[in-house]
């Protein structure tokens, strides 16, 4: 028996994972808008009687985390709460055969590229002119941009090439377009991401053209941030860093995951780089571009991560001090070069050293930002919550980096999605306090 709140031919589109599968479901949402249909996303009312799942299969937390979600549908399905449930993303492309044998109330599976397939199968067509006109999930200020899709690297423990395949990075003339129709919505900052922004033009033209694009992006009317993730520091585009030095709308920021600080492992990873090159860029971006935030992730427990090599990753982390930092422990990818080795360090090793590093980046946080205790800063707000209005810098992207709370009190408003100045007055290792100095 169907529950009575159930909305006929309502889809709900929840997704899974990070800012690229985000995108794709905002395509997805948009292209279903664009046909006149009744479509959420990550519904709160469970009202819709069609689902589909955008998942991620990127470590097993994630695919664990995918699965459930399935199975929380398909058990809404058999219990008569959903007509119809579609699995589309990185999961359902990589496993796709098995799972229809695991799960076969799931309606249909998609990979990552059939976005027309699954259009067909919820009744839509898809429409080119739409391309471009992406309506957004996140707050309207700030849109992820999305300048490729896939990977041509060889790094030996990732498994997105089998999910995503290899690199295609999409025509400028398409993201300055798309660029212009979200900042004629409202749109003040632009993420780029990609699974590797520094690799964008070279199989259009032959040559890495990021500045290039990150230079025409600058110039679009109403956009004031643009932010820079997920850069690979082998064969890095140094012609980035004039741009993001003299375009004041090209924040100070760069997103460069590096995984480890160990010549030997990353050797092992297949990263094209050594430790002692990897600082060098370190010292030459910071040299280039003077206020420059890093970001960088780091994978413990990699198969023949010793503690002698995980203690140079440790010693890297100290003397590099990195602006912002994350960790990931190790997942054992099938189909994957390091899928080949043994998966020899324990889970909870890999925790232990997982933590031992968030022990230092946190000292090395909390010192740098005491630093701004006193200084001015343009911040952009995001949201309200617990008493306060809560926003970033320039050196800090969405759900990952430092927020900025201002304390929401009868003399203090600002608009969200609006840029304020802001004294810092207290800081945590990860979150900074101040106060309302003037809106802009």
């Amino acid at each position: 028996m169907k529950t009575k709140g159930l909305v006929k031919n309502k889809i709900n589109i929840v997704t899974l994972g990070c800012s690229k599968n985000l995108v794709d479901s905002e395509n997805l949402y948009t292209q279903l808008r664009g046909n006149g249909m009744n479509v959420t996303h990550e519904s709160k009312k469970d009202d819709a009687n069609i689902v589909v799942i955008n998942t991620c299969g990127f470590i097993d937390n994630a695919k664990e985390e995918s699965i459930n979600t399935i199975l929380r549908y398909v058990d809404a399905k058999e219990a008569g709460v959903v007509d119809k449930v579609y699995v589309t993303g990185c999961l359902s492309h990589r496993y796709k055969d098995e799972l229809e044998v695991e799960m076969p109330t799931v309606d249909a599976w998609f990979g990552t590229n059939e976005l027309p397939r699954m259009l067909k199968t919820l009744r839509a067509d898809y429409k080119q002119e739409l391309v471009g006109e992406r309506l957004l999930t996140t707050p309207a200020h700030y849109a992820y941009l999305k300048i490729a899709e896939g990977c041509d690297r060889p790094c030996s423990f990732c498994a997105i090439p089998l999910m995503r395949g290899h690199h295609v990075s999409r025509p400028m003339d398409e993201l300055v377009t798309e660029a212009k129709s979200l900042a004629r919505r409202g749109t003040k900052e632009l993420i780029l991401i990609a699974q590797d922004l520094t690799y964008y033009g070279l199989d259009l033209d032959k040559k890495r053209s990021l500045a290039t694009l990150v230079d025409r992006l600058a110039d679009v009317e109403g956009i004031d941030w643009i932010r820079l993730q997920y850069a690979y520091p082998s064969g890095f585009p140094m012609d980035v860093l004039d741009v993001m030095r003299d375009r004041p709308n090209v924040c100070n920021y760069l997103d460069m995951p590096l995984q480890t600080g160990s010549t030997e492992l990353l050797k092992v990873m297949r990263r094209g780089i050594t430790r002692e090159k990897t600082e060098e860029l370190v010292h030459t971006i910071r040299e280039k571009v003077p206020g420059i935030h890093l970001r960088t992730t780091l994978i413990v427990g990699h198969p023949g991560e010793t503690d002698a090599l995980f203690d140079e990753t440790l010693d890297f982390v100290d003397r590099m001090r990195f602006d912002r930092l994350g960790t990931f422990t190790y997942s054992h990818e099938d189909q994957t070069h390091s899928f080949t080795m043994p998966d020899n360090v324990p889970d909870e090793v890999k925790q232990e050293r997982a933590d031992a590093i968030m022990e230092v980046q946190e000292g090395i946080s909390h010192e740098k930002n005491l630093t701004k205790i006193g200084q001015t800063y343009k911040v952009l707000f995001d949201r309200k919550e617990g008493g306060y209005f809560i926003g970033r810098t320039e050196f800090d992207s969405p759900e990952v980096d430092n927020e900025v709370l201002v304390p929401a009190t009868k003399d203090t408003y600002v608009r969200l999605g609006d840029f304020a100045q802001v004294r810092i007055t207290d800081a945590q290792p990860f979150d900074l306090y101040g106060e309302l100095v003037t809106t802009m």
